[in-house]
């Protein structure tokens, strides 16, 4: 019996994170803050979707993972702290990122020129994060350091996958099942993540909703956090060496090309989606590439003002897509700025 305790705890935690993923999506749909137009995107088919998957989310996984098994009173107050706290200020550059800066390059150039964008402010308060959750993890300065790294960069790196439906809550649930065969610790503290992000898989899926800056960055800090949990140093080094690799890659590589040239993984990334639009071949296909960071180059986007007019209008909006898409199965970023297949992309921050 002592040996299915564990297990038995973390599904607990999980279908907990899951109904009340579920839970706060209603409530938020029901009630959106601000007003749902502020929330509301279009999407490369004309239709409008919403952010609030998201908050709702990030709420599941944090809520849930205050009470994640195996793990101390500090290991899961270091988990809310970098799920809160990411989703925090994911959310902030969903609704206020103007989009034209991109990248940890573009950034950080415009805040050596003086001008603080709204991805700045992430970099920093994500970063910041990193460090309470690392701090109330506890350990040694080293092991501060190599935690509040992987706690911002898996923020970071998840955002990065957050391009195409679903593909962003895939490559979590891949990661946590890798954690949760490391150890009781590892799985009890993925198990909250693992729950939310499976209950609103369905509405990322069918493109009624997104997961944003908000959701990507807190499922991927809070993934961050329970590496940080669950392994030993040596193998936490070696995660965190494959972020920052994995990171300085999309710098100069496309993800989803590479997805596309590799037949397991573009089958993988297919699953559950909606068939590709029908369109002219090759019309409207532009992918992120050498020099731009993924979010912003591949997402089919829209203004906060062209997403509340989609909102308004959704049933015209799902005629016109029914009558003839332009493009094939792309996204928006979260809080961007144009229809894919409509030019050059002055796309969302992703760090």
């Amino acid at each position: 019996m002592s040996r299915r305790r564990p297990p038995a705890r973390a599904a607990l935690t999980a279908g907990a994170a899951a109904v009340a993923a579920r839970a706060a999506y209603a409530a938020l749909r029901r009630r959106p803050p601000g007003g749902a137009a502020i929330w509301a995107r279009t999407n490369h088919r004309g239709e409008a979707v919403t952010l609030l998957e998201g908050p709702a989310v990030a709420l599941g996984t944090t809520l849930a993972s205050a009470f994640a098994a195996g793990l101390s009173p500090r290991g899961r107050a270091a988990l809310v702290a970098a799920g809160a706290g990411a989703a925090a200020f994911g959310g902030y550059d969903d609704l206020a990122g103007s989009g034209d800066r991109r990248g940890f390059r573009g950034h950080l150039g415009a805040l050596a020129r003086g001008e603080v964008t709204t991805g700045a402010v992430k970099i920093g308060g994500i970063g910041a994060a990193g460090v309470v959750a690392a701090v109330l993890a506890g350990g040694s300065p080293a092991d501060v350091v190599i935690n509040a790294g992987l706690t911002a960069g898996g923020a970071n790196l998840l955002n990065l996958f957050d391009l195409r439906p679903g593909r962003a809550i895939k490559v979590a649930l891949a990661g946590a099942a890798l954690l949760a065969g490391t150890g009781p610790a590892a799985a009890g503290a993925v198990a909250a993540l693992a729950g939310a992000a499976l209950a609103l898989l369905p509405e990322d899926l069918g493109e009624r909703a997104m997961l944003g800056d908000a959701g990507a960055n807190a499922l991927g800090a809070v993934l961050g956090a329970a590496a940080a949990a669950g392994l030993s140093r040596p193998a936490r080094l070696a995660v965190l060496t494959g972020i920052m690799g994995l990171t300085a890659a999309s710098e100069v590589i496309s993800f989803t090309a590479v997805i596309q040239r590799t037949p397991a993984l573009r089958w993988l990334d297919m699953l559950g989606r909606r068939p590709p639009a029908a369109g002219p071949a090759g019309a409207g296909q532009p992918t992120e590439g050498a020099g731009q960071p993924a979010e912003g180059a591949a997402r089919a986007q829209a203004t906060p003002a062209a997403g509340a007019a989609a909102a308004d209008g959704a049933a015209a909006a799902d005629g016109a897509a029914a009558a003839g898409p332009a493009v094939n199965g792309r996204r928006r970023t979260p809080a961007t700025r144009r229809v894919q297949g409509a030019g050059p992309t002055p796309g969302a921050f992703s760090p």
